[in-house]
């Protein structure tokens, strides 16, 4: 199944007197990068969550925002007023910064301060933070599932674009090989004109050496490699959209390879036609490298 390294979902939990709301979203990246806004005040709630990320994403980078807050009122009110009002000078001094320099920021949300270290005295809050931890491991997995359901969404409609771009590749590789059918007579005429004014032109040439070169000249010109690899390449690209596994890199790299051969079906093509073709593929190729950028 083809995913899109784009997705977003978001969730709401509860457990004793806390509850949380947290939400996942992805842009493009070459790799897996996870960035993820947890309180610190929860032991070892990272080394947990970042694990299960890593199975459910291959690539794409990811960034995880939690928030949790308890709904006693006791454990609600206990602020450290040094750590708050720390938290409060360094964001004035952020803010002015960015003012200084033209830069807009979005205001900060109580709730951001909130996950601060220190602005919420640990020593007042419930030293045992376990079952939080594993409620939020054990409720990870159906935010995850509903990520990539949304990015499986997205994966579709880039397979469906990407199933027609190749199907234009194949097209357009199939026009190619009759044009150089077609090209082909008219090749063998223009070598036959150049021979006989040559021939005429040079007293004692080497007829051996005529044969070499228009033996080199019609190698030079050949492009029937190039479209047996172009049409291996439209098998493999739709060899790997039925792939289980990320493929995203692979058609990148295809990608390069079709490029590799439309740039060789020009230089070679000594043929209007063909050169018009060429160009055709080129675009198309292009098209489809966007469309790979966003394939996890």
């Amino acid at each position: 199944m083809t995913k899109s390294m784009t997705g977003f979902a978001a969730a709401t939990g509860q457990v004793q007197s806390w509850s949380w709301a947290w939400d996942i979203r992805s842009v493009n990246a070459r790799g897996l990068d996870i960035r993820m806004r947890l309180p610190d005040w929860v032991e070892g709630l990272e080394p947990v969550l970042r694990p299960l990320i890593q199975t459910a994403v291959a690539r794409g980078s990811v960034s995880l925002a939690l928030k949790v807050q308890s709904e006693s009122m006791e454990a609600a009110g206990n602020i450290n007023p040094a750590a708050l009002e720390h938290a409060l000078s360094m964001l004035a001094a952020v803010e002015q910064a960015a003012q200084h320099r033209g830069i807009s920021l979005r205001p900060a949300a109580p709730g951001d301060l909130l996950m601060l270290r220190g602005v919420i005295d640990t020593a007042t809050v419930d030293a045992d933070t376990g079952p939080l931890r594993d409620a939020l491991a054990a409720a990870l997995p159906d935010l995850l599932s509903a990520f990539n359901e949304m990015r499986a969404v997205e994966g579709a409609a880039l397979e469906a674009v990407l199933r027609d771009q190749i199907d234009q590749i194949d097209s357009l590789t199939e026009a190619a090989a009759e044009a150089t059918a077609t090209r082909r007579d008219q090749m063998v005429a223009t070598l036959r004109d150049n021979l006989a004014r040559v021939l005429e032109n040079a007293e004692g040439a080497d007829p051996d050496r005529v044969a070499q070169e228009l033996a080199l000249i019609a190698v030079k010109t050949d492009v029937t490699e190039e479209l047996d690899r172009l049409r291996a390449h439209v098998k493999a690209a739709r060899d790997l959209l039925t792939a289980k596994s990320p493929v995203g890199r692979k058609l990148d790299f295809l990608t390069q390879e079709f490029n590799r051969e439309a740039n060789t079906l020009c230089s070679k093509s000594q043929s209007a036609e063909l050169t018009r073709i060429g160009l055709d593929l080129k675009h198309v190729i292009d098209q489809m490298r966007e469309q790979v950028q966003n394939v996890e």
